[in-house]
């Protein structure tokens, strides 16, 4: 124990022990191992990632920061899937693990969850909500601005000559949904162009929705030119069937997409799309909550509303397109 605070610089050692075992340090050659002294200190920094989103792209990218993060700080993190719970069932959940952990990442849709948050706000567990479009005052948030970022993807269809551009909503249980959508609505109004209802379809960030919604909307007698779809999971199924009805994508339909995530390159063409830095926003909440949780007093506690830079990738899914060709090729 003395040996351990001589190396680690802590007082109350008497001088002449203090003496004896720098002396003998310096005998026998000894050199500190950092990095386990690091990982001895973190033993008890315990941070736990929960998910239920149902996007595996989005997911890996998360994974990847949230695993980054931790391997800096030395902090050892739980990964937890909340799939298929009900409410009460995460209430539990979440009571229990605020026992056994030090701080809790939550990344859409738990992060939407007042009963999941509240369970940890109770217990006294620093918590950091990722890509949360709603900015809350008991819990920590890093996130893009959702409706500034649909804006300028609608305004870059725009320039490109497009005015009939389709859209399809994300999960509507998660406030990113609706500011993107509003975004997508103050594009079209600021361009002159009318809002149309039919030109906008339901989906919950799954593939499958995608597919859904794009049928719908390339079933219209005057279908869109464009298509916006709020992630790219959702985006690649609207090339599927794109491709599926002999369209060529972007000349006949361009497709866009959110999130830049694996899957906007993973189809042909690849997507223009928005990039979300989901890998350095999970760095950046393990980031936050270890400030939070080594800050030496509860009365200093301070919620933080980190917003990032998003970028809009551009790549081969969108083509220029006068207005007397809008919807041509798309009736059939």
């Amino acid at each position: 124990m003395t040996v351990s605070r001589v190396v680690n610089g802590h007082a109350g050692v008497r001088d002449a022990n203090r003496e004896r075992v720098m002396r003998s340090i310096h005998e026998l050659g000894y050199r500190p191992n950092l990095a386990a002294s690091t990982l001895a200190a973190a033993q008890h920094t315990c941070i736990a990632l929960i998910y239920t989103n149902p996007s595996s792209s989005y997911l890996r990218e998360l994974l990847v920061g949230a695993l980054r993060g931790s391997a800096r700080v030395a902090a050892q993190l739980v990964i937890e899937t909340w799939d298929g719970l009900s409410a009460e069932e995460r209430r539990a959940a979440a009571r229990q693990l605020a026992g056994s952990v030090a701080g809790v990442i939550l990344p859409p849709p738990l992060c939407e969850s007042k009963t999941v948050v509240s369970e940890f706000v109770r217990a006294g567990v620093p918590a950091v909500s990722i890509a949360s479009a709603h900015f809350s005052d008991t819990i920590s948030c890093v996130r893009i601005d959702d409706h500034r970022a649909s804006y300028d993807m609608v305004a870059h269809l725009v320039a490109h000559g497009h005015r009939r551009i389709g859209y399809i909503k994300g999960d509507p249980d998660q406030t990113a949904s609706a500011h993107r959508l509003q975004g997508y609505k103050d594009a079209l109004s600021e361009a002159g162009i009318a809002y149309d209802d039919k030109l906008v379809q339901p989906g919950h960030f799954t593939y499958r929705s995608g597919l859904e919604a794009a049928e719908r909307l390339l079933a219209l007698r005057r279908p869109p030119s464009a298509i916006f779809a709020s992630n790219d999971d959702m985006a690649s199924a609207v090339v599927s069937v794109a491709h599926r009805r002999g369209l060529d994508v972007p000349r006949d339909l361009s497709v866009v997409g959110f999130d830049d995530t694996s899957a906007a390159t993973m189809v042909w063409p690849e997507l223009t799309t928005i990039h979300q830095p989901v890998a350095a926003m999970a760095d950046a909440a393990m980031d936050i909550l270890l400030r939070e949780i080594r800050r030496t007093s509860p009365s200093t506690r301070v919620i933080v509303n980190q917003v990032v830079p998003h970028q809009l990738v551009t790549r081969d899914s969108v083509a220029d397109l006068p207005d007397s060709t809008a919807g041509r090729k798309a009736t059939g």
